[in-house]
């Protein structure tokens, strides 16, 4: 049974993935935007790891591990500043997945907000957040149960955002009814999914024909299908296809991108339309001096996160490329 908690504040030879990503890169310059972006960090060392785009304004998001801040800017201007504030601000720690909606609204994923970091028990505070496109906070939300730790979101086809969790093979949807926010447990594949020491469902995307949500699993480098309908659970056939520390997924049309973290690959594969199915089409090492983690597109152009997580102490520059290959 799904339960309801709701708190509501008003208001080939050349691999093709390297192909498409330099022609991109190639048109970036021709229209003046910059090929990577600067952001800002904290003097004791910022971490990052999501990324969201408002393609309608041409604005990214970025968020900030170490303290949860969330940081803005333009898809033409290389500086990307502080736009909200962490270190407790609206209850925020720590931030990880970022996505908007077509009302610009920009939803927070809390990674492990809402868990005591030396008991591993509730600590009460907010799992999620929910800001309007001026920075207005419109909900701060907690989950059903104890044992979040909200990595990625992605919006439905319906409306509502749908977060995954890495400490549960579970699926939250986040959604304004009758005026007020609220979270429900929206899929539960205890039965179907495999539960791993360390971070499980992570990146998320629609399927091309609308129809499920594609979910990644890093532990186990396994895809997960949510079927829209009913979050019915299957997996996704990959033949096999590596995928072991799969963070970020990107669709563009059939073709999906799964970023591979700490794996410093980045995997092609071909998607069917419902998302049963995908064939992989190339494997390539990302930049050895970074950890990428998620990604998205932005008016034709994959912009990658950064993150830093192999830096005891994060050291700047702190960047998003589009470029996640070396040099």
């Amino acid at each position: 049974m799904k339960r309801t908690l709701v708190i509501a504040l008003t208001a080939a030879t050349v691999p093709l993935a390297s192909t498409m990503l330099a022609t991109s890169t190639a048109r970036a310059a021709e229209s003046g935007r910059p090929s990577s972006y600067s952001l800002t960090g904290d003097e004791g060392g910022s971490k990052f790891e999501g990324i969201g785009v408002d393609a309608r304004r041409g604005t990214l998001y970025v968020s900030e591990v170490t303290g949860g801040e969330i940081h803005r800017g333009s898809a033409m201007q290389t500086g990307i500043q502080e736009w909200l504030g962490g270190a407790g601000t609206d209850g925020r720690f720590t931030a990880r997945g970022i996505t908007t909606d077509h009302a610009g609204r920009v939803y927070v994923a809390g990674g492990p907000n809402g868990i005591d970091a030396s008991t591993g028990t509730d600590n009460g505070r907010p799992d999620l957040w929910v800001y309007s496109p001026s920075g207005e906070l419109l909900a701060a939300l907690r989950t059903p149960g104890d044992n979040a730790f909200l990595n990625d979101v992605w919006v439905g086809p319906d409306g509502a955002a749908y977060f995954t969790n890495s400490n549960a093979p579970q699926v939250f949807r986040v959604a304004l009814e009758d005026g007020v926010w609220g979270v429900d447990l929206w899929a539960d594949a205890t039965e179907t999914i495999p539960q791993l020491t360390g971070f499980n469902l992570g990146g998320i995307v629609l399927s091309p024909d609308r129809s499920a949500f594609v979910v990644a699993q890093g532990t186990t480098g396994r895809l997960w299908r949510f079927a829209v309908a009913d979050g019915a659970v299957s997996e996704v056939e990959t033949g096999g296809a590596d995928l072991v520390n799969a963070d970020g997924l990107v669709r563009q049309g059939t073709r999906l991108t799964v970023v591979r973290n700490f794996s410093r690959m980045l995997a092609t594969l071909e998607l069917s339309g419902d998302g049963s199915s995908a064939s992989l089409v190339s494997q390539e090492p990302t930049d050895p001096t970074r950890v990428l983690t998620t990604a998205k597109t932005l008016r034709g152009r994959t912009l990658f996160v950064d993150s830093k997580f192999d830096e005891t102490v994060a050291t700047p520059p702190y960047e998003v490329v589009t470029n996640p290959f070396a040099s």
